[in-house]
């Protein structure tokens, strides 16, 4: 098993999870937040979603995650193909 598709398709899950748990919650302003302080010149803020949105677009997914998250099994199939895709 490939370690990168596993780390995705884990990523994926867990923030299916927590964008089913609600806006309130701790963990999930943290998922949707954006970081704070300075970088290096040159270096982006880059935040969890950006990496959720990125896993998306190599299964052909363009849209809110967020809503796509709140279906199940909708999510889960993206999260499976996500899984079998070949990395690189």
């Amino acid at each position: 098993m490939d370690v990168t598709r596993t780390l995705k398709s884990r990523r994926l899950r867990w923030a299916g999870h927590v964008a089913r748990m609600g806006d309130a919650r701790r963990v999930h302003k943290i998922l949707v937040g954006k970081p704070e302080g300075k970088r290096p010149r040159g270096r982006l803020k880059i935040r969890c979603e950006d990496n959720i949105i990125k896993d998306l677009k190599g299964v052909d997914y363009e849209g809110d995650w967020k809503i796509l998250a709140q279906d199940r099994m909708k999510w889960r199939a993206y999260v499976l193909a996500a899984m079998n895709l070949r990395v690189p």
